[in-house]
């Protein structure tokens, strides 16, 4: 089986799980993703002070209902779980109609879709349903029950390392606390869970971190217990909304020129593809925690379209027909790209730096005099890469920056270097 289905069918295994930013659906999910990679599954108690932050009670449910006047069963967690408003508090009682309409969510704008509604941090109930759900009820006595628990517990999060030759860290960053929807943000965690594999099977020249956490909650609880560690960040992304159809779009970290928004940019200009690259801005993600003020972190987000911009974004909408396996395979491979410039950026110095040293006796100049053809071009491109390598090999110039320099993609120059190196014209610095 390839991967694009694999992920798929991970996808598919974890959709039904009812997550949150706490509890069994969290623990279930990280369990399943266990299988796949080597993952640590860490827990925080309840009521541990986080910066401004403290972890809030665990929060479990079993079942959730609504029976009308007439006995019918209108409203069933089981069938979907995005029905009850995550972190709703227990109930069990009969209710008049208006008493229920209050406690029940829709979204006008799209009136045949369950919208995901939360509240995290202030004790409630409440029910979501389609707009025209709402329209056809009537008045009466209605059973409502939500078998529920709310309790000190855990905030339960995984994290799988993947050391390297060196010590300094690349971070790639999902969020495990959304139910049933798949863009945002299962996408982001079966990228991020294949990835890892991919890169458990190398020895990179960097070591790895990747992060399971429940959004918001979890990257602040994270950064407060590795504090004395964020030195070792060097690179970093958040995987989010990666299985719709819509063209890439990259989120710069709040330094705005760190090496991951150059490598990202660099990595999207030479798709072939459209996309979009966006300033910081202090709303979306986990990159808000990664980069506030006091870490400031090279960390960006490398999406398709972004939150907020679908119209399936947080309903019922956002499913398993909505992603796309060929997506998922796509975003999984420029994230590939990505990984690929982070190892192989490299500074090099010329050991001929005085004129052009003669590549012909050295097996580096061919093609001369032919007539023009495709392959022809290809060789004028792998001439040109030679040429900038070795004339911005002074230790200064990484390879990304003569890529960019050269408006050459990076794979070229790399290849470039490596011939150049086999040849003993430059070495690492």
């Amino acid at each position: 089986m390839d991967i694009k289905n694999q992920m798929f069918d991970l996808m598919s295994e974890l959709y039904p799980i009812c997550r949150s930013i706490t509890g069994n659906g969290v623990r279930k999910t990280l369990d399943i993703i266990k299988s796949h990679i080597d993952i640590q599954i860490k827990e925080i108690p309840s009521g541990t002070q986080v910066f401004d932050w403290s972890i809030p009670k665990e929060w479990n449910i079993n079942d959730a209902y609504v029976i009308d006047p007439n006995g019918e069963k209108i409203i069933d967690f089981k069938k979907s779980n995005l029905h009850v408003v995550s972190y709703s508090i227990p109930i069990n009682k009969k209710i008049s109609f208006e008493e229920l309409k209050a406690h029940l969510h829709t979204n006008p704008d799209q009136p045949n879709v369950i919208p995901y509604v939360t509240s995290y941090y202030k004790e409630d109930w409440g029910f979501c349903i389609s707009h025209n759900q709402l329209n056809d009820l009537k008045y009466g006595e209605y059973q409502v029950c939500i078998d529920s628990s709310l309790e000190n517990g855990y905030l339960t999060y995984g994290e799988c390392f993947i050391p390297g030759q060196q010590s300094d860290e690349v971070i790639v960053s999902c969020y495990i606390c959304h139910p049933s929807l798949c863009n945002d943000n299962l996408s982001g965690v079966i990228l991020t869970t294949f990835l890892a594999e991919l890169l458990a099977e190398q020895k990179p020249r960097y070591s790895y971190r990747f992060l399971f956490i429940p959004e918001t909650i979890g990257a602040i609880a994270w950064l407060s217990i590795n504090e004395k560690n964020l030195i070792k960040i060097k690179h970093g992304l958040v995987a989010t909304c990666l299985g719709d159809s819509g063209k890439f779009t990259y989120k710069k970290s709040r330094q705005g020129n760190a090496e991951i928004d150059q490598i990202v940019s660099h990595v999207l200009k030479h798709s072939e593809s459209d996309y979009d690259v966006l300033d910081f801005y202090p709303i979306g993600s986990d990159e808000r925690q990664f980069c506030s003020p006091a870490f400031n972190l090279p960390i960006g987000s490398l999406m398709r379209t972004p939150y907020h911009r679908f119209p399936e974004y947080h309903t019922s909408g956002d499913n398993l027909e909505f992603v796309k396996k060929e997506n998922l395979d796509e975003s999984l491979n420029k994230y590939r790209d990505i990984i690929f410039i982070i190892e192989n950026n490299k500074n090099y110095v010329s050991l001929n730096p005085k004129c052009e040293p003669e590549l012909g006796k050295r097996g580096l100049y061919t093609f001369s005099g032919i007539k023009r053809t495709e392959k022809k071009q290809d060789a004028d491109l792998q001439q040109e890469s030679l040429l900038w390598v070795l004339n911005l090999s002074d230790g200064m110039n990484s390879l990304l920056d003569i890529a960019n320099r050269s408006n050459l993609d990076f794979k070229l120059i790399k290849n470039a270097a490596d011939r150049l190196r086999t040849c003993n014209l430059i070495q690492e610095k």
